[in-house]
């Protein structure tokens, strides 16, 4: 028999010391009442996880909803940036308060934290996991009808922290039309599968991109498999976002919630809808 490392939540084992599994997830702040959290995750970097994280705050908001976003990916943290939020995060003296953007989202991200954002966030796993659980627990959010966790790519210590501490409703998986894609996919699903998560659906970012001139669809990263993928895995595909200069061209100004887009509308009436 392997040697216990008094993980009965991660062992087969039957033995005398074994004991029911433990229920990690942790309590909102007692000023804070959040309706619904919902995870946005990839299992890799730059398929446009963020900006399908805020796009969807943003049609919460427009619904008049009231939605907030937190931060989790603590190293990588772009959110502030996309609003064109600079103000530093204010505090109560024991409790964080969020920033706020222009529609009202509330945010908490750690480059609200830093005396300045250009600076790298040189932390351990379970150092950046205590953060993002104090983004939850620790921040006054006030009535939140939506929130939506942007989390780092891939399985590691964060996203790890978010499915067992924080009280998901479910995840969105966001991803991008390469062929990699579909084993990619596969791990966050399974991590959220032996978490017992639900999987509200896939997005595909990067999907086609239309010609200005001729008005046609081009697919740059070749033909999407996402409805093969999705199919396979018993999920829905909730929407396929285009190329859009005019989204990348907001976003580095800090407008993203000036962008409006139908792509994203079948997304949000699944998610609202929950």
């Amino acid at each position: 028999m392997a040697e216990c490392n008094h993980d009965c939540s991660s062992c087969g084992q039957s033995c005398s010391e074994r004991t029911e599994p433990q229920d990690f997830r942790i309590a909102a702040h007692p000023m804070s009442h959040i309706k619904k959290v919902i995870g946005v995750v990839s299992g890799k970097g730059g398929v446009g996880k963020s900006l399908v994280t805020s796009m969807l705050a943003v049609e919460a908001q427009r619904r008049n909803l009231k939605a907030a976003i937190l931060d989790a990916d603590v190293t990588g943290p772009s959110i502030p940036k996309a609003f064109g939020i600079t103000q530093k995060a204010q505090s109560t003296g024991e409790w964080l308060l969020p920033a706020v953007s222009k529609l009202g989202i509330k945010i908490m991200s750690v480059n609200l934290l830093l005396e300045d954002e250009r600076q790298p966030v040189v932390w351990r796993g379970p150092v950046i996991a205590g953060v993002v659980k104090q983004f939850y627990s620790e921040v006054i959010w006030d009535d939140v009808d939506y929130m939506f966790v942007d989390m780092p790519p891939g399985t590691g210590d964060v996203p790890l922290t978010v499915f067992q501490s924080l009280p998901l409703d479910g995840i969105i998986v966001v991803a991008s039309p390469q062929e990699l894609v579909e084993m990619i996919v596969e791990k966050a699903i399974n991590m959220a599968g032996l978490m017992n998560i639900p999987i509200l659906g896939l997005i595909e970012n990067m999907s086609w991109f239309e010609c200005p001139d001729c008005g046609k669809r081009h697919e740059l990263f070749g033909v999407s498999h996402i409805d093969e993928i999705a199919e396979k895995f018993g999920a829905k595909v909730l929407a396929k976002l285009p190329f859009d200069p005019e989204l990348s061209k907001l976003t580095d100004k800090g407008l993203i919630e000036l962008y409006e887009t139908r792509a994203m509308e079948p997304a949000a009436e699944a998610v609202f809808g929950i």
